[in-house]
C-alpha cells in the first residue's frame, strides 16, 4: 500500500456492490433499545493507535482497530501503521482488534476462497503476537462480491461495508453500513448520521483512518474525533466497540 490502490468505484463496481447486499445476507434479529456508536479505524495507522485511542481512553471508552497484519510497520498513504506492540497495548486497554485481511485483499475482485484464506493468514499472525481471535470484519476499501461474502459471513459475527446507513432490526450483518470520518465534510456527515441514530435508536458505526492534524484524505483531526465522541455522550449513545455492541444485541 505504499501506492495509492485504486479500489472499483465505477458504475459496473456501484451496482455490483448493491445487488451483492440482496444475497448472502444475515440480518439483525433484534436492533437496540437505545443508540449505540462505535468508533472504528481503518488499517490502524499508528496516529490512530496513538492518538485516537487516547481521545477515547481518557473517556473511559474503548475503539475497534481493523487490522491488516501484513501493513504492520509499512508506510502506507494515511502514514506509518501500528505494529504487534502497538495492537496488544490496544488490547490491554480495552479496544478491539478486528479483521481487515491480511494484505488488505480487495474482495470485490477476489474469490472466496482468497477472501478465506487471506483472512486465515491474518488470524494467524494476530495469534502469534498474543492477541484474541478477531470476532469481526471490515472489507478493505469497502468492496465486496458475492463469494467473499458468502465465504466470511461463517467466520465473523459482522462484516462491515462502507455505504451510510445505521444498524437495526433487520439490517444485513454481512454487508453493516458505516460513515466515514473523512475529507473536508467528513465531521457534518458524521453529526448527519449521529441525529439519525439517535431519533430512530439505531446502532451507528463510525470509521476513519489516521488521526493527527494534518490528515490524509481518509482521516480526521484529533479534534474533530473530540467533537465527535464528546458529542455522542453528550447524546446518551451508547459508545462500544463493535465486538461490544454485537454482545449486547445477541443479549
Amino acid at each position: 500500500m505504499g501506492e495509492v490502490y485504486t479500489a472499483d468505484r465505477s458504475l459496473a463496481g456501484k451496482l455490483r456492490r448493491r445487488i451483492v447486499r440482496r444475497f448472502h445476507r444475515k440480518t439483525l434479529a433484534k436492533g437496540p433499545d437505545a443508540p449505540m456508536v462505535s468508533f472504528t479505524f481503518d488499517d490502524a495507522p499508528l496516529t490512530s493507535a496513538v492518538a485516537g485511542a487516547a481521545l477515547l481512553e481518557t473517556r473511559g471508552l474503548a475503539g475497534t482497530y481493523y487490522v491488516s497484519a501484513g501493513l504492520a510497520g509499512q508506510d502506507a498513504p494515511m502514514g506509518v501503521c501500528a505494529e504487534a506492540v502497538d495492537y496488544q497495548r490496544l488490547a490491554r486497554a480495552g479496544h478491539e482488534i478486528a479483521c481487515h485481511t491480511y494484505s488488505h485483499l480487495d474482495c470485490g475482485r477476489a474469490s472466496g476462497q482468497a477472501a478465506f484464506d487471506d483472512t486465515s493468514r491474518n488470524a494467524a499472525a494476530l495469534a502469534d503476537w498474543g492477541l484474541p481471535e478477531a470476532q469481526n470484519f471490515a472489507y478493505p476499501y469497502g468492496e465486496v462480491s458475492a463469494g467473499p461474502k458468502k465465504t466470511l459471513i461463517k467466520r465473523f459475527a459482522t462484516l462491515r461495508a462502507l455505504h451510510h446507513g445505521v444498524i437495526e432490526q433487520g439490517t444485513d450483518l454481512a454487508q453493516a453500513p458505516a460513515v466515514g470520518v473523512e475529507g473536508p465534510d467528513g465531521e457534518a456527515v458524521a453529526r448527519k448520521w449521529l441525529a439519525e441514530a439517535k431519533a430512530r435508536k439505531a446502532w451507528l458505526i463510525l470509521y476513519t483512518h489516521d488521526v493527527r492534524p494534518d490528515p490524509s484524505p481518509w482521516g480526521c483531526t484529533p479534534e474533530t474525533l473530540a467533537r465527535l465522541i464528546d458529542t455522542a455522550v453528550a447524546d446518551g449513545f451508547q459508545v462500544v466497540t463493535v465486538r461490544e455492541a454485537m454482545r449486547r444485541l445477541a443479549a
